[in-house]
């Protein structure tokens, strides 16, 4: 039986900043053929104020839960819009997608390689499939590396670690496909594996460099 996977609550925080900012949360994959055929998706984009003195001090949440998924992804202007179908799948294991009268379906996890996940495209046609995670209550995963063109009968293969990375940039939105490295150099990064259930982090700016810091609270 697979271990219960772990949850990550993650909160950002910042008090009186001086300047409107907007901060990214990326995922960091080390992936074969990143930026060629797999590409990481936007998690999170929250928007924190210049000023404490009207709203108080500003704050943004995000969670991870351990349970991937292999997602048959939807994508539109660029952003992954919603999974047509999925399934939770665990490193180790493998599943096949098919089609039959226009709907797709996941075939049941199977043991498969060792450390890594897999889906293989048994549809006859060209596939856009997504890895995601599943938080609890939710229905479909929140994509987190999305892979384009899987040809008939190609797989995709995946070992993900949950490296997450902030950025100081507004030029993204959340589930966008980063088609290339973000141009702005991260401020944090993190993998998640290491830290505690329950984790904040402060925002802050140096007034006389203008430079952002995440530090843990």
């Amino acid at each position: 039986m697979s271990p219960r996977p772990f949850v990550r609550n993650l909160t950002f925080q910042s008090n009186d900043l001086g300047k409107e900012v907007t901060i990214m949360l990326a995922w960091s994959p080390n992936v074969d053929g990143l930026y060629e055929d797999v590409f990481p998706i936007v998690w999170k984009v929250s928007k924190f104020g210049k000023s404490a003195l009207f709203a108080g001090p500003y704050r943004a949440t995000a969670t991870y839960t351990a349970q991937l998924a292999f997602a048959r992804a939807q994508v539109e202007s660029g952003k992954v819009i919603s999974a047509a179908t999925s399934v939770n799948i665990n490193n180790n294991e493998k599943t096949t997608l098919t089609e039959a009268n226009d709907v797709y379906h996941f075939s049941p996890p199977q043991a498969g390689t060792s450390g890594i996940l897999q889906a293989q495209n048994h549809t006859g046609s060209i596939q856009e499939i997504a890895v995601g995670f599943v938080n609890k209550g939710d229905f479909m995963p929140t994509p987190v590396l999305y892979f384009s063109d899987v040809g008939d009968g190609s797989r995709v293969t995946a070992k993900f670690t949950p490296v997450l990375r902030a950025y100081i940039t507004s030029d993204y939105e959340e589930t966008s496909i980063l088609r290339g490295q973000v141009d702005t150099p991260a401020i944090w990064s993190q993998d998640l594996t290491g830290l505690a259930q329950n984790t904040t982090w402060n925002l802050s700016r140096d007034a006389s460099s203008g430079r952002y810091t995440l530090t843990h609270a």
